[in-house]
């Protein structure tokens, strides 16, 4: 680590060294966008990004519950939604 910081150090902000040299007005002519240089790594990042597409997925509405209620299944674990929407759906069913 003192390697690096020494590294560091010596450097000056803003001024290019041998490892980062300053762009030329050619190295930017020739620059292309991600999508067309490695669009294989572009296309998964996008499909690695957030959850997953749900099959079924829920819609998200504004609902007035009472105190009650809400404290009620607040005072389980995380998933107080979750628990609601299954405590819904086993009175629909029966």
């Amino acid at each position: 680590m003192a390697e690096i910081d020494a590294t560091l150090s010596e450097s000056e902000p803003g001024i290019p060294d041998d490892d980062s040299p300053e762009l030329t007005s050619a190295d930017v002519t020739r620059a292309r966008p991600a999508s067309e240089a490695v669009p294989h790594i572009v296309e998964a990042w996008r499909r690695s990004r957030g959850r997953p597409k749900s099959d079924a997925p829920k819609t998200q509405v504004t609902l007035r519950l009472s105190q009650e209620v809400l404290e009620h299944f607040k005072a389980g674990e995380p998933g107080w939604q979750t628990r609601i929407d299954d405590t819904l759906k086993k009175v629909i069913r029966s």
